[in-house]
Formats: structure tokens, sequence, C-alpha cells
């Protein structure tokens, strides 16, 4: 079986109400075609950085009464987890998908990778204008990438729960997400051009 795309039904899953309909939902048409889109990106990425990446997708298994407002899949370079690593993730709102290289709050390093970002920052704003940024994966919005400051990245070094996703978010109604292969196609285009970032990233995060 093949990576088939995101259809309405998909986004749909995030107005089932209580958290045992939604996981269940989420368990039995969205984990397994990120099984099979991860399984593709995690080979291409592992050729890409030449060491392996392991593919990891949200489980939620802290929720005990809320259901989640989004999920995802995340390739890391550690078999054991992604949350203390910089990581790639896909995944979904309501109204999007999104494809973030992702800098989260337990993050190790998080000091000296945002420091080595502001190094870059003019780097930064070369990448594509239809590009954005978020400070909080648990939130839907975005900053466009253009509008980008020096003290978004101070606050990520500065504020201990502030994180960094870099990458493109693309509305539910785009026809490329109903195509498997094309976007996968995208979503490579998206990380191989995020790629500078993350190596950047892993490089300063403990020295």
């Amino acid at each position: 079986m093949s990576f088939s795309g995101f259809d309405n039904e998909d986004f749909a899953i995030f107005s089932i109400e209580g958290l045992d309909h939604r996981m269940k939902a989420l368990q039995e048409r969205l984990q397994p075609k990120f099984a099979e889109l991860g399984e593709e990106l995690a080979a291409d990425l592992s050729a890409k950085l030449g060491n392996e990446m392991f593919l990891h997708i949200a489980k939620h298994a802290r929720r005990t009464v809320n259901p989640p407002d989004n999920t995802w899949l995340a390739i890391a370079d550690s078999k054991r987890g992604y949350k203390k690593h910089p990581h790639f993730q896909i995944g979904l709102w309501d109204d999007r998908v999104f494809i973030w290289l992702a800098l989260i709050y337990e993050l190790d390093g998080k000091q000296r990778i945002a420091s080595s970002y502001l190094k870059h920052f003019s780097e930064l704003k070369t990448l594509p204008s239809d590009y954005v940024f978020s400070l909080d994966h648990m939130t839907k919005p975005v900053i466009d990438l253009p509008d980008i400051t020096e003290k978004n990245l101070e606050r990520f070094r500065d504020v201990k729960k502030c994180e960094f996703l870099l990458g493109k978010n693309i509305a539910k109604e785009n026809a490329i997400l109903l195509d498997g292969d094309q976007f996968i196609k995208e979503a490579k285009k998206v990380i191989h051009s995020l790629l500078p970032f993350y190596q950047l990233a892993m490089q300063s995060r403990y020295s």
C-alpha cells in the first residue's frame, strides 16, 4: 500500500467529539498514512544525511480527557525518541498540513542552537517567501517567514517553553494533498531546503 495523500475525511477527524472516539479515528485512518509517508521520507533523509533516521508517530499517550487538536509524524536521528532532538514533523490541524523543521521545548542545547541561528539570520531570510514559522507547536497561528526578526530567535533562546518551528503550511483545500506522489515530492522539496538549518542545529547543540 502506498501513500494516497490527505483528504477531507482526514481533516474531519478533528471534529469528532471525545478522546476515545477521536483517538480511534486517528489510529485507524491517519496513523497508517503516517507510517507509509514517514517510511518514505525517513529513507530519503537517511540517504541524504548519510546516517539512519527514524520514524516516530505521535501517540498522544499522556492525554486522559481532551482529544488532540493536531497530530503528526516525526523523523529524528534517535530511535528512542524525537522531542530532545532537532527533527522534522509532518502533520495535520483541521484546516492544514504542516511540514516543519521542529525545535521544541525539550530540545537539548536549545540556547546554543538559537545562538547559531542568530549568527545565520541572513540565511534564514533567504528561504522561500511562502514559508512560515511558529514559536509553539501546540497553537495554530503562524508568522510569515519574511516577517521574522532577531527578537523571535532571542525569545526562542531565552524563554524556556518557547519553541521554533520552520517550514511550510498547506491549506486543506490545496489539491496537492490529494495526490500522494505529488505531496511526497513537495514534502521532500521543503525538507531538503531546511536541511542546512537541521545540520546547523545538530552541529551546534553540544558545541
